[in-house]
């Protein structure tokens, strides 16, 4: 059962009033009490290894191994990274000037934004409500979760979890449906950060611009993998098998349609399904009698992705791997179509299941129209060995992040910006980029007592300043 309760806004008022007057406390709070905090929530993670992966396990069958690869480590990964480098994350750090301003002294000081809200989805639901929390908390910030509701052993395990480490005035979570959320968004929070889908995403913006409150929105899209003559076709095919059916295909920057080259679908799928069926039917016990291989997280999405298959196939197109659902479960198999029709859903709407569409092309600017005649994805990812191909696609293609000859691993590289552009989000996190996305960066500029070049240009503007300032426009 997914999480509904009437909305407590005494509470939502009360935490938000109490998180406001901490939040101005924490701008004058020294960087080793924030590492404590991350410290503590390291240890806490380390500790309910177990009861992390029993949690996520109970609300969509995600194997235990895969919670520990897409959910705990990610975390960990990043609360280690920030308690190393925040200390040069939080320093000011000094810019020149230009001549105009000489003997002046200038530099960028990271303050905390404030009270924060971050909106979790339920595709990663410890992950996703966690990260966030580490960049915020990193930034000096507090916070205030709301997980979702629709995995409520992960978003239980995190409110208890959060209840141990935190006062309510520091980080506090609000458990309920999309209700909740729209209470949330009413307060005037210094910065919103919302994960999941472009419609929402939409919402969230327009609720935080009647308080004019910055945003981070990591949304989704159809991210292309695209594959030319030049790739390895057995390693493109195990990357991928992994990238698509990871979490059920329930992954916001997984392969949503393949596009390869006309000529290599022979080839290339045969080694798919076999990648496919190595790596979550290794056992040949069927997909649903697997331990390696996730469901679908409720019945609506169980329905919607197999009313995208039935309308492709009426279509035409060609089922290339797949099988019998069961709505019990909310079990689909891994399934591969070709010859899906230009105007199916497939082709148009982001899948979110395991699904995957083939595509052919004759050229890579075909390949390239295709990409860009659909809004901006998360993600691109390019299978070749063509410097060429490759330099062109990402040139002429606009994306979050790509990566090139394999999947997904860009979200967990703590040194690069991770993020969509236009329809597939506004903002940048994880590492530095978290931290700047919930930091303000405050130009601050040191004049010296005096003389300075700036009173030789004051009023009245008589012949010499005239002169002074033609000077200025003119060398300057």
């Amino acid at each position: 059962d997914t999480v509904k309760s009437e909305v407590d806004q005494k509470r939502i008022d009360e935490v938000f009033a109490n998180q406001k007057k901490r939040a101005l406390a924490l701008r004058n709070e020294k960087l080793k009490e924030r590492k404590l905090r991350l410290k503590k929530l390291q240890i806490w993670i380390e500790k309910n290894r177990e009861a992390i992966q029993h949690a996520v396990n109970s609300d969509f069958s995600k194997p235990k191994s895969e919670v520990d690869v897409s959910e705990i480590f990610p975390a960990l990964n990043e609360l280690k990274h920030a308690i190393k480098h925040l200390r040069d994350w939080a320093s000011p750090q000094k810019v020149d000037a230009p001549l105009t301003l000489l003997g002046t002294t200038s530099y960028v000081q990271y303050e905390p934004k404030g009270v924060c809200l971050i909106l979790a989805p339920w595709n990663y639901p410890f992950n996703l409500t966690i990260g966030p929390l580490i960049s915020a908390l990193a930034a000096g910030n507090t916070a205030m979760l709301k997980p979702s509701e629709l995995t409520p052993n992960t978003s239980a395990l995190i409110e208890t979890m959060v209840g141990e480490l935190f006062p309510e005035n520091e980080v506090a979570v609000f458990q309920g449906d999309a209700e909740t959320a729209v209470a949330l968004l009413a307060k005037p929070f210094d910065h919103v950060f919302f994960t999941g889908s472009p419609a929402v995403g939409k919402k969230v913006m327009a609720a935080a611009a009647e308080h004019l409150t910055s945003v981070t929105l990591e949304l989704g899209g159809k991210s292309p993998v695209i594959i030319d003559e030049t790739a390895k076709l057995q390693d493109a095919a195990e990357k991928i098998a992994w990238g698509k059916f990871l979490n059920n295909g329930q992954t916001c920057l997984a392969p949503d349609y393949l596009l390869i080259k006309k000529g290599l679908s022979d080839q290339f799928i045969p080694l798919l399904k076999t990648a496919v069926q190595l790596q979550f039917d290794h056992e040949l016990k069927g997909f649903n009698e697997s331990s390696d291989y996730a469901r679908i997280v409720n019945e609506k999405h169980y329905q919607r992705l197999n009313d995208m298959i039935a309308e492709a196939v009426e279509g035409g197109a060609t089922v290339e791997m797949g099988g019998k659902s069961d709505s019990e479960s909310n079990f689909i198999p891994p399934t591969i179509l070709s010859n899906v029709p230009d105007d199916s859903g497939l082709l148009n709407d982001e899948i979110f299941g395991p699904i995957l569409p083939v595509v052919e092309y004759d050229t890579i600017d075909e390949a390239i129209d295709i990409i860009n005649n659909k809004p901006k994805p998360l993600a691109l990812y390019y299978f070749g060995r063509s410097n060429q191909n490759r330099d062109t696609i990402l040139n002429n293609t606009s994306s979050g992040g790509a990566c090139v000859n394999d999947c997904v691993l860009q979200f967990t590289h703590t040194n690069l910006p991770f993020g969509g552009v236009n329809n597939s989000g506004i903002g940048k996190s994880h590492g530095r980029y978290g931290f700047l996305s919930f930091s303000n960066e405050k130009g601050v500029l040191r004049q010296r007592v005096g003389l300075t070049p700036t009173k030789t240009v004051y009023p009245p503007y008589n012949n010499k300043v005239a002169k002074l300032i033609d000077a200025m426009i003119k060398y300057f």
